[in-house]
């Protein structure tokens, strides 16, 4: 067996706990004709769509019922995917209901009504022994933050999100100990849970807090074998979604999802919302365009914090944000882990070196990271 091999075996048995028959799906994204990525971005995402499929005749060759989508790239992380893909994982009579009903429409657009997600999970969940069992979404623009995957996990798919994956991380951040990653990932958390705000600090000037009240962390380890499931690949991290309006404080960014920015851009967040950009940068002008698409975008969607001990690379988002010993806060979308902000936008930035300090009700303090130190 290649190493490649084992890495696919180690994927489906140890982290999705696949078996014979189930009906597994693989997806990809290919590059949109108006897209104009770096000659490094293009090779890595064709080096991840050519592994999805492998991944897919690795499955099908081993389980005996999996199956292979790919489509254009989306306009970017947490916009939803295109009908396709919901009639891939949902089914084609759950999907046909949906569009029947008039809610698929709003579904793809992200404005769907209360009323309507809630008729759309009950459509799947009675239509659920037609959708797939086992979800792995090797696109390169995430599907984590979007209804499509909260769907497909209300339809007990067990779905990993590796976006911005690179195949090389089959043998670095995925080669973790998962035991221990959960073990310390679960510890992480319980510290975060009893906490009513939060606050954190970096060398590169980064000042902010966070309110936690009545929001739960949540541990993401890798293990996604249970119904319903959700987690990224390469996993490690604790995360929530912070109380909406009332994040304050700097956010200097040194590296977009892919690289590091030439010079630190600084972000002025008051009221849970980012209210100025300083810096000359020219990834200021993708911000000042999602900005001027919504102004649900500029929204403080998440606070996480890194516990991959095998993470190391900081150009990619996908494994930047579990390094152990870092933080990562997230903007736009946060209404798949919590929040109550939907748009198709959601992107994490990585800070080094935190100082995070957990503030119980009563003001009582516990410092859960010093200067990237993990204190627990």
């Amino acid at each position: 067996m290649s190493s490649l091999e084992e890495a696919f075996k180690s994927l489906f048995e140890t982290n999705m706990g696949a078996k014979k028959g189930e009906r597994i799906l693989v997806f990809s994204d290919t590059v949109r004709p108006d897209e104009t990525p770096s000659p490094a971005d293009a090779d890595r995402r064709a080096r991840l769509h050519r592994a999805a499929g492998e991944a897919a005749r690795f499955a099908s060759a081993v389980y005996g019922n999996a199956f292979f989508v790919s489509y254009p790239a989306t306009s970017g992380p947490g916009a939803e995917p295109p009908e396709e893909l919901w009639r891939a994982a949902l089914g084609e009579s759950a999907t046909a209901r949906l569009a029947e009903a008039g809610i698929l429409r709003n579904l793809l657009a992200k404005s769907a009504s209360a009323d309507q997600l809630e008729l759309a999970e009950k459509i799947v969940v009675e239509e659920k022994d037609s959708a797939a069992d086992v979800i792995i979404a090797m696109a390169n623009n995430s599907t984590s933050h979007t209804k499509f995957r909260a769907l497909a996990n209300a339809a007990g798919a067990r779905f990993a999100s590796l976006p911005n994956f690179d195949p090389d991380m089959f043998f670095t951040s995925m080669l973790v100990d998962w035991r221990l990653l959960a073990e310390r990932t679960e510890r992480m958390a319980e510290v975060v849970n009893s906490a009513a705000a939060i606050s954190v600090e970096c060398p590169n000037g980064t000042r902010m807090s966070f309110d936690k009240r009545g929001r739960a962390a949540k541990g993401d380890n890798g293990l996604l074998t249970e119904p319903g499931s959700f987690g990224n690949l390469p996993a490690g991290e604790v995360y929530l979604a912070p109380l909406e309006g009332k994040s304050e404080g700097v956010m200097v960014i040194e590296y977009a999802p892919t690289r590091k920015l030439e010079s630190p851009l600084e972000l002025v967040v008051r009221e849970g919302r980012v209210v100025e950009i300083r810096g000359d940068e020219p990834y200021r002008l993708k911000l000042e365009g999602k900005f001027a698409e919504s102004d649900k975008n500029r929204n403080i969607a998440e606070l996480g914090i890194g516990s991959n001990d095998r993470a190391t690379r900081p150009d990619n988002i996908l494994e930047a944000e579990k390094i152990l010993g870092t933080i990562h806060i997230a903007l736009g979308d946060n209404s798949g882990f919590g929040g109550t902000v939907s748009t198709p936008f959601h992107e994490d930035y990585v800070f080094y070196r935190p100082t995070l300090t957990a503030i119980a009700e009563d003001g009582t303090e516990i410092t859960l990271l010093d200067d990237g130190k993990l204190l627990i």
